[in-house]
């Protein structure tokens, strides 16, 4: 068990225990336990090999170590267990709706029986909600807005929890399967999705049984759904579906492309390839006239083949990239070689993981020309946000970190939050100190779309402000994006000179594809950033790189692809000019 099931346990423990009504200080225990882990640097399983005692995780101690020892041990804890089976099996599902918390919870269930996310939604519609004192009607429709959030997303799984478990699955068949060989991810994993129905993997083998029987013997494998000699289907532990397609390595080219899909795409290239006088499928080219195949070993022989220009997996989306392919005018996508530093990242100071000296030398060691320290504004008070006195030794410290690494820039930054009214934590006079400037939105954001777009635009219009954090505020799977005219912010970014960025957390992925599109297309110069908390959060980068891709960005169309020289001269181009600048870099 990996230590975000194990916070994940720990977390639902003391929500469970808040309902009971158990003291402050048990709950404390699991929730500081919970923050410790998520924080610390090493797996828990690792530490047990290697014969470490958990207890020297600061906030673990005996009574929390021999539960984690359990989990790690078992996969599972009794005590967690036990504590479930007091409460309806609906309690933490209703937790888990956004704006709904342990106490309202306890509330729901001791006021109006509401156990159950349907017995919630009754209770809505019959108006027994807003009877509770404090829930208004305001609450109330967000409430019902989170609900048929998760109505929509349905039994869909975020990208970034299907791509490492995709990635385990791999690694558990190339250590434990000498005969599997190409495995590889496909499907919506491999287009980067941001979400996806169910894991998908293909392999080639000369033994396909001891395939199946060796990924069939998975421990995160729960049921078997479906098996025969070329291909299994299971459940993982969590409920997710996977399946493995065994394919013949003669054909490995046309069926890599065929599973990667989109449904979309590969009607198109089908209708492309008739028009040519070919049938294609999974197995490859056949001559219409003749019959006769046409052998294709790897995907870019497919594309040739058809006249067609290599189409990356990010772009078959069925969305006119087959036209660009026959005109040759499939861009040369950006690679996260690309990028030549990173301009959102926290540390300690705030809310971040380690200190701004292991942060800085992470950095330094991916040669990257620059980072932005940008720890939170005072706004973000839950987030340990920097007082202007902090802001100012914040900004001292990383000036003395600047001199210490002479072949990559430190650069003082803030994610500054943008109040309900447009207005910045900052005053003018303390932000023109700092080198790099975020303004994002951590509040009041159910607001409607006029008022929010008004107040995205007053902020944008302050001239010290160099780009918009995740604008859109969508968490994946559990938060929606904030109603704003987006193409209108879009076309004020491109006239005031203010950066979009495309926040890499893989929770986020905000700007999403269809808006990176958009801006790209309307000249707004776009940063990707890994908004990482700790050390191994740089490499989120990743997650926005896959993200650009999808919104057909070449590194000319990303700020931070720009070496330390160039950046440096953007940034000293007054504000107005410097989307017109960064277009006339290319």
């Amino acid at each position: 068990m990996d230590n975000n099931k194990i916070v994940e346990m720990f977390e639902d423990i003391a929500d469970l225990l808040e309902v009971k009504g158990e003291t402050v200080f048990v709950i404390r225990a699991y929730r500081n336990a919970a923050r410790a882990i998520d924080k610390y640097p090493k797996q828990l399983s690792n530490m047990l090999l290697e014969g470490q005692d958990f207890r020297i995780i600061p906030g673990i101690g005996e009574a929390i170590s021999d539960k984690a020892l359990e989990l790690v041990s078992t996969g599972r804890l009794q005590y967690y267990d036990s504590l479930i089976a007091e409460f309806p099996s609906g309690i933490l599902e209703i937790m888990q709706i956004s704006g709904i918390g342990p106490k309202t919870t306890k509330r729901l269930w001791n006021e109006l029986n509401v156990t159950s996310l349907s017995k919630l939604e009754e209770s809505l519609d019959n108006g027994s909600f807003i009877s509770l004192s404090g829930m208004g009607k305001k609450t109330s429709d967000n409430i019902r807005l989170q609900l048929q959030f998760q109505r929509d997303i349905g039994d869909s799984i975020p990208l970034h929890v299907a791509r490492p478990l995709a990635g385990m699955m791999v690694d558990f068949l190339k250590a434990n399967c000498s005969v599997a060989e190409n495995i590889m991810w496909v499907g919506g994993i491999r287009r980067f999705e941001e979400s996806v129905k169910e894991i998908k993997l293909i392999c080639t083998s000369s033994n396909p049984e001891s395939v199946v029987t060796v990924f069939l013997s998975m421990p995160e494998i729960r049921d078997a759904i479906s098996t025969d000699t070329h291909e299994v289907s299971a459940y993982m532990d969590q409920g997710i579906k996977v399946s493995l397609q065994i394919v013949d390595e003669a054909y490995i080219g046309s069926y890599l492309q065929y599973f990667t899909g989109s449904t979309q795409h590969n009607i198109q290239l089908r209708n492309h390839a008739a028009s040519l006088g070919f049938t294609l499928n999974e197995q490859g080219l056949t001559r219409m006239d003749s019959g006769e195949y046409e052998s294709v070993t790897n995907e870019y022989d497919l594309y040739t083949s058809l006249g067609l220009q290599y189409i990356p997996p990010e772009l078959r989306q069925g969305s006119g990239e087959i036209l660009a392919s026959m005109g040759n005018s499939i861009p040369n996508l950006v690679r996260i070689a690309d990028l030549k530093g990173d301009l959102h990242d926290h540390t300690n100071w705030s809310d971040g993981r380690d200190s701004m000296e292991d942060m800085v030398h992470a950095a330094f060691q991916k040669n990257f020309q620059y980072l932005a320290i940008t720890d939170h504004s005072s706004g973000r008070g839950i987030a340990n946000g920097l007082s202007v006195d902090r802001l100012a030794k914040h900004v001292k410290k990383i000036n003395d970190l600047d001199k210490k690494y002479p072949s990559m820039m430190v650069l003082s930054g803030t994610e500054m939050d943008i109040r309900s009214d447009g207005s910045l934590d900052y005053s003018d006079d303390v932000i023109e100190s700092i080198d790099w400037v975020i303004a994002s939105i951590h509040s009041a954001m159910g607001q409607d779309s006029k008022t929010m777009t008004e107040r995205i635009q007053r902020a944008m219009n302050n001239p010290n402000v160099d780009v918009l954090g995740h604008l859109s505020t969508r968490l994946l799977g559990t938060r929606k994006p904030i109603e704003a005219d987006f193409e209108f912010l879009f076309k004020a970014a491109a006239d005031t000179g203010t950066a979009l960025e495309i926040n890499a957390s893989p929770e986020r992925l905000d700007l999403k594809d269809s808006h990176i599109k958009l801006a790209r297309e309307l000249g707004v110069p776009l940063v990707i950033s890994s908004d990482a908390h700790s050390t191994e959060g740089i490499e989120n980068l990743e997650f926005g790189v896959g993200i650009a891709r999808r919104g057909w960005c070449e590194a000319r169309h990303i700020v931070n692809s720009l070496p330390r020289n160039l950046f440096l001269q953007y940034l000293k181009t007054d504000k107005s000019e410097r989307t017109r600048f960064f277009a006339g870099l290319v």
